[in-house]
């Protein structure tokens, strides 16, 4: 396992963080859950107090206008951040803007970052992802349907995506469409910029995902593309890297992710037990029966060990390793105990935890979303498997220790 330590820099981040929520987040939660006119106004007061504290963008280093310090920095960041589902928009640092912010920051041309990065990064707009498709699988991206051809200096799109999420209002989205349909799988797609109010951009509709429709950041949009004609120089990279770039952003975006799970399984772990204490049922506390005992054991054993897979996998990252298989573990897994903690706690609570009364029911809908987040569980078990077992089909063994490979018999 990687090395894992909170330096005395990020202890006193995370203080700053701390007081950040306490006094901006938590407070005007249940305004910001309107996502009227008004909220969006405060998202805005908001964040320029954050800005003002330092800790703006957390995700991307200063050179790309961020305030980020490293994915393990980045970790115990979110933690807190995590832990309200309004803070990634107030600290700068929500998806999918912060995977294409990664994306541009990595691959972008110098225009296209002064164009694109910059703005994002500054929170001045927004962006979305527009990958997965209603007609295949959205696991298998190999089988994208949406094409673009190459017409003169300009590609002409057309295709058919949903789930481009934050898509409603958003300045810009990075398309993933196929660029040559004869080339091996992996290479027959590119990514491609294309600016929100082109002709032929068709914003179908917002899709309410568990009853929620959202404005704006928050939607889940279906998005169709008629004959969209957009520059060959808004191409990410080269034609043919967009498989490569999308595991590149998905790898880091995945782990994000798990990060501010972490945040969201803390506070359900706390509600949980706040509420088992003071509520008494049968002559005595709920805290006192046995059933909420083992519900509090296994939370908080669960709940550490998803926090020490996060930073392994973040150091690796940090260290220029892939850390593919750790980031898919920890992603099946950290989906898996932030729902059960998060559902126990709404058990604890009893029919109080399924109203506006606490957090919980907001946090209960999208913790079931989480499985299918950038990849669903299925895939990501089936990434590790197949590592894991390759090892051994070469007459080896996998070392926990060193996270990969190694030969029978060899040191370890």
């Amino acid at each position: 396992m990687a090395v894992l330590a909170m330096t005395p820099e990020v202890r006193e981040l995370r203080e700053r963080a701390r007081g950040l929520m306490d006094r901006l987040v938590y407070p005007n939660e249940a305004l910001l859950d309107r996502e009227d006119d008004e909220a969006e106004a405060l998202v805005k007061e908001l964040r320029a107090e954050v800005r003002a504290a330092g800790l703006w963008a957390p995700h991307i280093g200063p050179d790309a206008g961020g305030s980020g310090r490293g994915f393990v920095a980045y970790a115990f960041l979110n933690e807190l951040i995590g832990r309200s589902a309004w803070a990634p928009l107030v600290f700068g640092c929500q998806a999918p803007d912060a995977g294409n912010a990664e994306i541009l920051h990595l691959f972008g041309t110098p225009d296209q970052r002064e164009r694109w990065l910059r703005p994002l990064v500054a929170g001045d707009i927004r962006s979305f992802f527009s990958m997965t498709e209603p007609e295949v699988s959205g696991s298998d991206p190999t089988g994208l349907r949406t094409t673009a051809v190459r017409d003169g200096d300009d590609w002409v799109i057309d295709g058919h995506k949903w789930f481009s999420s934050g898509a409603e209002g958003a300045a810009f989205g990075i398309v993933m469409a196929v660029t040559d349909p004869g080339a091996e799988p992996h290479r027959r797609m590119s990514q491609i910029i294309v600016p929100a109010t082109t002709r032929g951009v068709e914003l179908v509709r917002a899709i309410p995902v568990m009853g929620h429709r959202g404005r704006g950041w928050s939607t889940h949009c279906e998005v169709r593309y008629h004959g969209v004609r957009v520059p060959v120089a808004n191409t990410i990279s080269e034609p043919g890297d967009g498989f490569r770039i999308a595991q590149k952003r998905l790898g880091p975006g995945r782990i994000h992710h798990v990060m501010r799970w972490l945040g969201q399984m803390q506070r359900a772990f706390e509600l949980m037990c706040g509420y088992a204490l003071g509520r008494q049922a049968f002559g005595g506390p709920l805290a006192a029966k046995q059933t909420v005992q083992n519900w509090v054991a296994d939370s908080a054993a669960e709940i550490q060990a998803c926090r020490l897979l996060t930073l392994d996998a973040a150091a690796r990252i940090d260290q220029g390793d892939e850390a593919r298989v750790e980031i898919s573990a920890v992603k099946f897994y950290a989906a898996r105990v932030l729902h059960d903690v998060i559902d126990r706690a709404v058990q604890t609570h009893g029919a109080l935890g399924l109203t506006d009364q606490t957090p919980l029911a907001r946090m209960y809908a999208d913790a079931r979303a989480a499985r299918f987040y950038d990849g669903p569980d299925e895939v990501h078990r089936m990434v590790v498997s197949r590592r894991v077992l390759r090892a051994f089909e070469q007459g080896g063994v996998w070392d926990f220790a060193d996270g990969g490979p190694r030969k029978a018999g060899a040191p370890g």
